[in-house]
């Protein structure tokens, strides 16, 4: 068998990272990977400032004669020049890609360079059939990393596809930790497939760990509190205080409309008359974006790793977890063009911004303009959290069950093995109270690897106070038995509800098979009431059910005799989006042994106890490797 090591070396302390990727006829590829902290806008020891597109050394008095630092030896973030503290893999801001093909063994080296935390990396969309151990959640499928030691991941990627990589330790996902991981077809490429583009949302002031304090306790600033927003639909959002959004760990601080700080800005160069394939990854911690390229539209072609039916449109959404593939055809004038990003809010201008530049333009920003929306050339957005734009603004929604799968796979359809699980993932209470999966909160983690520790996980929790109209600190394990259909029903309902939640599940890509909307004002697009498929049974007052153990309002809609359902060529994903005032229905076949997390991907949400867990046929899980390291608390 061939071994094919590839190293990924820190050049200097805020180098850019070397890679290679592997080739086709490699079994085996190796990498090696270091968590560590830096700082933003630093080369070497010296700050830098943004000006007109470049970096210079803090002290420069003349930009027009002076030698710019090259933005790739920088973590850039948005520019604001008091530095912030990141957690960054190989010194850079997403990490390295890790690229390899379809088929072959990876393994990947982590050590733990920070002083002061553990951590773990999680392979974001990837099943880890045979190797439940290797997904990369601390104290589920593993011990955490402890400060100075390492741990060596080996699985096999058996699906190509766009993936990632990010820790799954508190807030370190949204501190830095997180890059690119692409498994690419052994088939031949007609398109240009080199561009990957990773969304974060960003707060220069205060790191992820004060950002999510201040989420839960109070986003105070200047002794003033700010406010949330929501979108059109009058959802909401945690208040996450964003100041910049980025793209490939680059964007720009506007510090007042229209003028910005001037920070370099990721450029994405195409040649003329070629077809490019965008890998969209969305890997920040509250905000969805919605993304398009000025005179390019986007066809769709893959979501979540999983090829689609292509489908042209103008814009998409992306969601925090998941990802989009869109090529465009490079047709347009030689020149440079605005990739444009902006969250759903309606009160405020958040954005972020690329370059979309043509081989021979000229090295300036771009002129373009969006696409104006017209009765005649309507804008087409895939993945709406909502149904309906405002009734002028000549836009309009293609949701995720419209989307079709390109191999037209038959869904699982087994009535003698037939499971139906509701799961309602929500706030409720009365006041202040943590996010829970049918009103069960999973913030106490267990002390040991559960799944490989399994004689010794302990819930401290009092059971008693879990049920109807209850909230408890129970974590919710759905145990799943070998073989079975299993159709989850995915809710955001009862008095709980107000925010969007796109909700991942590990070691499975699921069908998506319906999406049930809330009901909207057709003439201004705003939320009017919940979605009437869903008995959330409960308080005989709806409104204030906390839907912990919600069916269908239609009785004879039990046992996957639900009308509508895609049971043939339905989207297959493991990141999506649950509506306020509405639900989901995916459905999977239980043949993945193990012990799998499924939890909201906004942080705040997950931090706050939004997670569960899946209990997949455990005597079929296989032993972990010899030596696999075990955690316990020491009780003498």
């Amino acid at each position: 068998m061939e071994l094919m090591t590839i190293f990924i070396l820190v050049v200097s302390a805020t180098a850019q990272t070397v890679t290679a990727v592997c080739r086709e006829t490699d079994a085996v590829c190796e990498f090696w990977l270091s968590v560590e902290n830096r700082l933003t806008m630093i080369h070497g020891r010296d700050l830098v400032v943004p000006h007109d597109g470049k970096l210079y050394r803090w002290d420069t008095t003349n930009f027009s004669s002076a030698v710019p630092v090259s933005p790739d030896d920088v973590i850039t973030a948005d520019g604001w020049t008091e530095s912030r503290m990141v957690a960054v893999v190989n010194g850079t801001m997403p990490g390295p890609a890790i690229d390899v093909f379809q088929g072959q063994t990876v393994v990947i080296h982590v050590a733990n360079h920070m002083m002061e935390e553990t951590t773990s990396l999680h392979w974001h969309g990837l099943l880890q059939r045979g190797t439940p151990w290797m997904d990369g959640v601390a104290q589920v499928s593993q011990c955490p990393i402890l400060p100075f030691q390492s741990f060596t991941y080996r699985f096999k990627v058996d699906h190509a596809g766009t993936y990632w990589y990010h820790s799954h330790v508190g807030a370190q996902q949204s501190m830095g930790i997180f890059g690119a991981l692409v498994v690419r077809s052994k088939t031949h490429q007609k398109v240009v497939d080199k561009h990957v583009m990773i969304l974060q949302d960003w707060n220069h002031d205060w790191d992820s760990k004060m950002s999510h304090m201040k989420m839960v306790y109070g986003m105070y600033k200047n002794q003033r509190l700010i406010a949330g927003t929501s979108t059109l639909a009058g959802i909401r959002y945690s208040m996450f205080h964003f100041q910049a959004g980025l793209i490939n760990g680059k964007g720009r601080y506007y510090n007042e409309p229209g003028r910005h700080n001037g920070a370099p800005l990721e450029t994405f160069t195409v040649k003329e008359g070629t077809s490019n394939r965008f890998r969209v990854i969305n890997a920040g911690a509250v905000y969805s974006f919605r993304i398009s390229i000025d005179l390019h539209p986007l066809t769709l072609v893959a979501l979540d790793g999983n090829d689609i039916k292509p489908l042209t449109v103008e814009s998409i959404i992306i969601n925090p977890g998941e990802r989009v593939d869109f090529t465009i055809l490079a047709n347009q004038q030689v020149d440079n063009y605005w990739i444009r990003g902006r969250t759903l809010e309606v009160e405020v201008n958040n954005t972020v911004e690329a370059i979309l530049h043509y081989e021979g333009a000229p090295d300036t920003e771009p002129t373009s303009s969006r696409q104006t929306c017209t009765p005649k050339d309507c804008c087409v957005v895939f993945n709406c959290p909502f149904l309906f734009y405002p009734l002028g603004s000549h836009t309009a929604c293609i949701t995720v069950d419209d989307i079709h799968s390109l191999d037209n796979t038959q869904v699982p359809d087994d009535k003698e093995h037939f499971k139906e699980y509701f799961l309602n993932f929500a706030f409720p209470g009365n006041s202040w109270t943590p996010g829970s999966v049918n009103g069960r909160v999973l913030q106490m983690f267990p002390s040991v690897s559960a799944l490989t520790q399994p004689d010794e996980v302990s819930f401290h929790c009092d059971a008693s106070k879990c049920g109807e109209d209850k909230l408890c600190k129970c974590p919710l394990v759905l145990n799943l038995q070998h073989g079975d259909t299993v159709q989850m029903v995915f809710l955001n309902l009862g008095m709980g509800k107000g925010w969007d939640h796109p909700i991942h599940m590990h070691g499975h890509q699921f069908y998506v098979l319906k999406m049930g909307y809330g009901r909207y004002n057709q003439t201004d697009g705003s939320f009017i009431g919940d979605n009437t498929d869903i008995d959330c049974r409960g308080n005989s007052n709806k409104s204030l059910s906390f839907c912990n153990d919600a069916t269908w309002s239609d009785r004879t809609w039990v046992g996957g005799n639900v009308p509508g359902l895609k049971l043939n060529g339905a989207p297959k994903k493991d990141t999506v989006m649950v509506p306020s005032g509405g639900y989901v229905v995916i459905r999977i076949k239980s043949d993945n042994p193990g012990l799998w997390l499924m939890h909201c991907h906004i942080e705040i949400h997950m931090l706050d106890g939004m997670s569960m867990l899946l209990n997949e046929s455990f005597p079929n899980v296989p032993p972990p490797p010899a030596g696999f390291p075990q955690c316990r608390s020491f009780r003498p």
